[in-house]
Formats: structure tokens, C-alpha cells, sequence
């Protein structure tokens, strides 16, 4: 359903992309995760014909980003990462608009801006002026504007940046009802707990380019795993604790007496933490704290590129 080869895309002295490789298959989730800056808005803009590469190639449902851009328009769905409504329009006059803009007839356009405002939740705030809304029902009403055409593939570029976490939550459940409905999706996001909810694959982009393709788990398992970490009560347990921990885990526990620490890299999750802890209990160790931890955003940055996923400058993306 979208396809790229060797993009590239320069404002000028900083590349944005970099010989960008990209793949998605219909009915599934593309995410495309890196920080600010790597590239994925940009990427968005070329596969959505709202900019040209200098390089490469791309296709979008099977037309040509570059030659078809009439066409494939009118084929597609793209909320970005700011909402792109009318504050001094209604919800229901911003989705009316847009169904008329899609040429769906003014019957048509009343009937399906009636229908997402019901499916996003917003029926009650329809009869009033944007301007007023919260940022939260701002960025659902976008997301239901890139929808009036239902379109079999749409393009979120953030959608989530900003959110209070009950609103992230709300969008994520309406972006699975969309896939789940066979909806080919490419999603740009900075947040790995989005990509490990949403998306089938996971594209890491740094400087413009892919450096790891794969999903939530085999990225994770690069950077070494999960780990259980325990604080201890009484930091004179942490030798029979490492004791306890014997033959558990990959590699060993590593303890830390001045923190009461012990951390245990393992690759059975949940069962190791249940297992831990009887063993444990059985030895009399008391604990403070007790977690299961899974790679970050930051760990997989850390183990793929060499630095965090710190907010770069997003100049080029910018410009």
C-alpha cells in the first residue's frame, strides 16, 4: 500500500532525509518512531504530496506521489501534528466543509459529519465554535476530518503529542477500531508505549534514514530484554539475595549495596517476577519496591544510535 525507495529531501545544509527505504503492507500499522527532527515529518509530507523529494522514489496505493498527487489526494487521510481545524466554524461546519471539499454532496457530507462526531465522542460540543474546545477534542475532531472520505490509507504524523494521558488513551482505542476495520495505517510518534499499542512494524529513523525495522519486541530484545528490579529493606540481604537469584535470569543479578538494589536481567517477564519473589520469600529477604522493567524510548535510542531520543532541533523539518 506505500512504498519508498531512496528519498531524499534537503532544505539547505541540513538533510532531512537521508535514502529513506519504506514498506507497508495493507490492513497493518506502520510506525515510524524517532525523535524530534529525524526525519518522519518530512517523510509524511512527501508521501502525502504535500512536498517533493530531491531523490527517490514513492507510491501510494500504487500511485506515484510525484505524478499522481490529484488523484492519490483524494484517496487518502492525513491529520498532522497540530490540529488543522477552523476555530471560528462549529465541529459539525468544520466536517461538513470537509465533505464538501471531498465532493461527497451536501446530504452525504451532513450525514458523515454527524456520524464521527458520534464515533469521536463530540456530539454534544457539534453546535459550538471551535475556539472554544479543549486541545484534546481539537485533535479528535481533526482525526475525524481526515476520515470523512474513509479513506484506505491515512496518515498520523503525532497524533497524540500534546494529549493529557486519558486523552491518549481515547485516541489509541479509536486508531485500533480504524485497523481493526482494515484501514492501512503509517503513524509518526516519539512515544515507544505508542508504537508497542498500535503498530504491527516499527521503522527507527535517525537522520533521515531507517536503522532498525522490526516489531515492538525484536526492538526491545536489541537493546537486551526486560529486567526486574527490587530494592531491598535491609541492604545487609543483598549477598543472600544474589544468592537467591542463582541460576535466574540472563547473566546474573547485578546488586548495588549503597542503593539496597538488585537488578536481574531475564527473558521469561512475568514468570521470572513470580519466581523471584518465592525465592525470595523463601530466603526471608523483605523488599521496599519491586518492578518489572522494559526498554525505554530512550535504551533503544541509547543502543541503536549511541544517544538518547533527546527533542533535537527540528530545523530542517521546520523550514
Amino acid at each position: 500500500m506505500i512504498e519508498a525507495s531512496g528519498l531524499q529531501k534537503r532544505y539547505g545544509d541540513v538533510t532531512a532525509l537521508d535514502g529513506l527505504d519504506l514498506e507497508v503492507e495493507e490492513g497493518t500499522v506502520m510506525g515510524l518512531l524517532g525523535p524530534n527532527g529525524a526525519g518522519k515529518t518530512t517523510a509524511v509530507r512527501v508521501l502525502t504530496t504535500l512536498l517533493r523529494a530531491d531523490a527517490g522514489e514513492a507510491t501510494v496505493l500504487g500511485l506515484d506521489v510525484a505524478k499522481d498527487g490529484k488523484e492519490l489526494r483524494r484517496r487518502i487521510g492525513v491529520s498532522g501534528q497540530y490540529a488543522a481545524v477552523d476555530e471560528h466554524l462549529t465541529g459539525f461546519e468544520n466536517l461538513d466543509m470537509v465533505g464538501r471539499l471531498y465532493h461527497l454532496g451536501a446530504k452525504a457530507s451532513r450525514q458523515r459529519a454527524e456520524e464521527l462526531l458520534e464515533r469521536f465522542d463530540l456530539t454534544e460540543a457539534a453546535g459550538r465554535v471551535v475556539k472554544g474546545w479543549s486541545g484534546g477534542m481539537r485533535r479528535r475532531l481533526d482525526l475525524a476530518g481526515a476520515l470523512v472520505a474513509k479513506p484506505p490509507v491515512l496518515f498520523l504524523d503525532e497524533p497524540t503529542t500534546g494529549l493529557d494521558p486519558r486523552g491518549r488513551a481515547g485516541m489509541w482505542d479509536v486508531i485500533a477500531d480504524l485497523v481493526a476495520a482494515g484501514t492501512t495505517l503509517l503513524l509518526t510518534t516519539q512515544y515507544l508505549e505508542e508504537a508497542d499499542r498500535l503498530a504491527d512494524r516499527i521503522a527507527v529513523i535517525d537522520h533521515g534514514k531507517v536503522i532498525a525495522l522490526g516489531t515492538s519486541d525484536e526492538l526491545k530484545s536489541q537493546v537486551g530484554g526486560e529486567s526486574i528490579e527490587v530494592v531491598l529493606n535491609d541492604p545487609a540481604d543483598v549477598d543472600r539475595a544474589v544468592e537467591a537469584t542463582r541460576g535466574l535470569g540472563v547473566g546474573g543479578a547485578r546488586p548495588d549495596q549503597r542503593s539496597r538494589t538488585l537488578t536481574l536481567p531475564v527473558d521469561g517477564g512475568s514468570d521470572d517476577l513470580v519466581e523471584l519473589l518465592r525465592r525470595l520469600g523463601e530466603a526471608g529477604v523483605r523488599l521496599d519496591e519491586v518492578g518489572l522493567r522494559r526498554p525505554t524510548l530512550d535504551d533503544v535510542f541509547l543502543h541503536l544510535t549511541g544517544h538518547a531520543a533527546e527533542a533535537a532541533d527540528d530545523e530542517g523539518e521546520a523550514s
